[in-house]
């Protein structure tokens, strides 16, 4: 029977993050949770020997999927199919003790959430320090700056960059409070009241499940949960993921209107094909790409939300089959993303002949809040001079502009005046190089309080 693969695992995740949701590394990953009680058990006492340990212990990494599969048929639980074939691998009957099948599941999932986002940081971390190039590359590029996508002032490409790492850096604070605070949901039975597992261990039971937290890297387990942890937990989990995924896809599609007006480009690598009709094309590929990866992040925090605030007493299976796209499937869109991110980043490029044409074509137009001010301080009232400078902004082009507006009677600068006040287009982007700068120190600090010498080479 051929299998339809997962095209986000295939074709756009990275292989790291493909590997913590891979069904064998899942399973394997179940096993060692067990194991990991059956030791503690054994040290409460419990009759387990140390052979009984190895025999598990010898047959954790093998994995028949298909035999598996043909347990489950039988049994239609796929948790049982699971015990049933460590139990048979390892000849002797000795796991699950005092456990419900959540109690496996839940906490595998929270445990592959944390390591997803853990090498989502890692990713974020990596974006943040390509961003760094390229704002200390083009902080002093000037540029034509759009609101709704039409001129207004000067501004620089590396405040458009800086603008992007600014988010993500928001971002990333968020992220990794997450991952210090997300909390593994602990051995709570069948009605979270741990009944099972209290029976089983006896007055050792709580310091058997922190034992448990801190072996998986968790702080903390759930206090007070039923058969399954809040599924609110996992719409903030997504939530952030489609946080982390804003900064990237906004820079993505101001690249988009760039390249469409001729201004920068992707890169493009030797033997690539932009149109199989037309020779000339570059398209943006890449960064369509990310916009489009954003819509299926904006599914999933859709799904995922319908799942928060919809359990059922003390828990139910109706979120498993929504469960088992939405949190692999995000975790894998937004590698994706960010690794798509990483590659633009690494071979994007500008054309500065058009992007000094543009400006200075534009320039005088984006000079007009100056030529408010400089009015306003020859002593003509704003709302006069602001009307003035609309009417002939509106009514002619940049080239004649100037010669328009100082024609106008009673106007308080002349041509030449007015011809000075754009000689420097530098003077015209405001705060935008300290404002570059501030953010280039936010990410060195935050990049340096987060990651070793070691992998800072590896960041590129």
């Amino acid at each position: 029977m051929s299998i339809t693969p997962n095209v986000l695992a295939t074709r756009y995740a990275t292989k790291e993050m493909v590997a913590i949701f891979e069904p064998v590394n899942k399973i394997i990953s179940e096993r060692k949770f067990w194991i990991t009680i059956l030791k503690l058990q054994q040290k409460a006492g419990l009759p387990i020997t140390d052979s009984d340990v190895a025999a598990y212990e010898k047959v954790i990494e093998r994995v028949d999927l298909a035999s598996i599969d043909k347990r489950e048929m039988k049994t239609r639980h796929d948790v049982k199919a699971r015990i049933e074939e460590f139990n048979a691998l390892a000849g002797i009957e000795k796991i699950h003790i005092g456990m419900t099948s959540r109690d496996l599941t839940e906490n595998i999932e929270l445990i592959q959430i944390k390591a997803a986002l853990e090498l989502i940081e890692y990713r974020v971390l990596q974006t943040l320090f390509l961003l760094n190039e390229k704002i200390t590359k083009y902080e002093k590029t000037y540029m034509v700056g759009r609101s709704h996508n039409v001129a207004a002032q000067v501004t620089t490409l590396g405040k458009r960059f800086a603008s992007c790492a600014e988010e993500l850096l928001f971002a990333h604070s968020a992220l990794k409070e997450l991952i210090v605070r997300l909390p593994l949901r602990g051995i709570k039975g069948p009605v979270g009241t741990s009944q099972d597992g209290l029976a089983a261990m006896g007055k050792d039971f709580q310091k058997f499940e922190k034992s448990i937290a801190d072996q998986f890297g968790f702080e903390d387990t759930w206090n007070s949960v039923g058969q399954i942890y809040p599924r609110s937990v996992d719409f903030e989990v997504v939530s952030k993921l489609l946080q982390i995924a804003s900064a990237p896809s906004s820079m993505a599609t101001t690249i988009r209107l760039m390249a469409g007006a001729g201004l920068a480009s992707e890169g493009f690598k030797v033997g690539q094909v932009g149109s199989s009709a037309m020779p000339h094309k570059m398209n943006s590929r890449s960064s369509e790409r990310i916009n489009g990866m954003m819509v299926l992040l904006r599914g999933y925090n859709t799904m995922a939300a319908d799942l928060a605030g919809d359990q059922w007493n003390e828990g139910d299976v109706s979120c498993s089959v929504v469960r088992r796209v939405v949190i692999p499937d995000s975790f894998y869109v937004l590698d994706g993303l960010l690794h798509t991110f990483v590659t633009i980043l690494n071979e994007f490029g500008i054309f500065e002949e058009s992007i000094k044409n543009e400006l200075k074509e534009q320039l005088p137009l984006l000079a007009t809040t100056n030529i408010l001010m400089e009015c306003v301080k020859l002593g003509m009232g704003r709302e006069v001079a602001h009307e003035i400078i609309k009417k002939y902004a509106t009514t002619t082009t940049p080239s004649k502009f100037f010669e328009a507006l100082s024609g106008e009677k009673d106007f308080p600068l002349s041509l030449e005046e007015l011809n000075k006040l754009i000689s420097r287009p530098a003077e015209f982007a405001g705060l935008a190089l300290v404002q570059s700068l501030s953010v280039k120190e936010m990410i060195t600090g935050r990049i340096k309080n987060n990651i070793s010498k070691i992998e800072l080479t590896d960041l590129r």
